[in-house]
């Protein structure tokens, strides 16, 4: 989908309203432009009428004066026609059959009468002045009755608004040209802020430091909060992935060395002892790879949203991982307060994150330890799974330490991997994660909020 640029969507966005403003005031200029010719015309139809009135009087009806000639072709710009008839109703001059006004005018004496009319076949503009005027030794009222076409008229409204459409477009065409170029200008900040990004190299991810307009700091802030959590994940990635060679180099080196000495052992019996040993090798070496993958998949998983109960999943886990530990003479129990309890997280994830913390107590609970509890409980909002031992524990001073990957709290056969897959787990759950004294030993506690689907 193609997005159209900022400066053809700001012309868009200032041009069309100013389009449909210009219309409406196009329309409303045309209209008064009809008001305002329609004004001039029937001033001057109204000056012709005064002015044959005038010259009837002082004629008698006879003659029109050289002036009200002159004004009849001048002052209306267009031929205007007449009809005068006296006191007695009789015709007096001009055209012999002037337009009929409506049934419904009333005229008064000395007030001149505009109305519209058809006069054969065509609509006018009528003006009809009655005075007093003595004729032919009658006195009364004469009336006089002038009429003019409306395309005179409709041409200089026509002529008027056209002025103003002309105008207007020209002031159209005008603003769209300067905010065409003034978007250009204003916009130049941020070209300037693309060639300067798009020049740096693709590890290169410091924050922006330009001057920039106000409406620019945002967006410029925001992206170096991301360059800078961006720089954050690739250090860790590479710190990772230092530590994981590193981890990965000694199993390595001593499944290498015990293939060598099964292939040199000298009689059958220390053939089977070493390859025991080189299988035991191999199978620690596996888990740790496990592992590593669990780390950085559990790093990644932040967001996951499947539904699941909890208690089932723990269920499951304590059983399959019950023969392991009855093997060593240990006492495996497991406890749900709830029959089911609904939480929001990464199911293989989760499942790999308790039996760490099972196996975690296996390595690390030391020699006098003799049971391992398992339970889920619900409080409130939240939802504990809890793995107790009775073993060594932690000091209170090395649990944050505990939490830290490749970090292994006094010797142990362990990766240092178990805690931080847990930790990593539960806050792409948007839980927590607690260590605490079991009295003896350690209990670990997750913390999740309770799934309300």
């Amino acid at each position: 989908m193609t997005v159209p640029s900022l400066r053809k969507r700001l012309i868009l966005i200032i041009l069309l309203p100013l389009i449909a403003i210009s219309l409406l005031a196009g329309y409303w200029r045309y209209n008064v432009a009809q008001e305002t010719a329609e004004t001039l015309y029937d001033r001057s139809l109204l000056a012709v009428a005064l002015a044959i009135s005038r010259d009837v009087a002082v004629s008698g009806g006879d003659a029109l004066s050289l002036v009200t000639r002159d004004l009849m072709r001048n002052a209306a710009e267009g031929e205007v026609f007449y009809h005068v008839h006296g006191p007695d109703g009789v015709y007096v001059t001009g055209y012999a059959t002037p337009p009929i006004p409506p049934a419904d005018l009333a005229s008064s004496f000395g007030v001149p009468t505009i109305f519209s009319a058809v006069y054969r076949g065509e609509d006018v503009r009528v003006v009809q002045l009655r005075e007093p005027a003595q004729l032919d030794g009658l006195s009364g009222l004469a009336t006089v009755t002038v009429w003019q076409t409306l395309d005179n008229r409709e041409r200089l409204a026509t002529q008027l608004a056209q002025r103003s459409l002309v105008l207007i477009g020209v002031l159209i065409v005008t603003v769209a040209a300067v905010v065409w170029f003034g978007v250009a200008t204003g916009l130049r900040p941020l070209t300037d802020l693309q060639r300067a990004v798009s020049q740096r190299s693709s590890n290169d991810l410091r924050p922006i430091k330009r001057p920039l307009p106000e409406e620019l700091s945002g967006l410029v802030g925001t992206l170096n909060t991301l360059f800078g959590r961006v720089q954050d994940s690739m250090r860790s990635k590479d710190v990772f992935i230092s530590n994981a060679a590193h981890q990965l180099r000694n199993p390595v080196a001593g499944i290498l060395s015990l293939a060598q000495s099964l292939q040199s052992a000298p009689v059958e019996t220390d053939r089977a002892a070493r390859a025991e040993d080189l299988v035991t090798a191999a199978r620690n070496a596996s888990r740790l790879t496990t592992q590593l993958l669990s780390y950085e998949r559990a790093q990644a998983a932040e967001g996951a949203e499947t539904r699941l109960d909890v208690v089932a999943l723990v269920r499951g886990v304590v059983d399959s991982a019950a023969p392991g530990v009855l093997r060593r003479g240990l006492e495996l129990s497991f406890d749900a307060e709830v029959e089911s309890a609904w939480i929001e997280a990464d199911e293989v994830l989760f499942a790999e994150a308790i039996d760490n913390l099972i196996d975690n107590a296996l390595q690390h609970g030391g020699p006098d330890m003799t049971r391992i509890q398992v339970s889920v409980s619900c409080s409130g909002p939240e939802t504990c799974i809890a793995v107790c031992d009775d073993g060594k524990g932690i000091a209170e001073k090395d649990r944050n330490r505990a939490l830290s990957r490749f970090v292994q709290i006094g010797p142990s056969r362990g990766s240092g991997l178990g805690l931080p897959i847990c930790a990593s787990v539960v806050r792409a759950a948007e839980g927590r994660i607690e260590l605490g004294d079991a009295d003896p030993g350690l209990c670990v506690r997750l913390y999740l909020p309770v799934s309300t689907l």
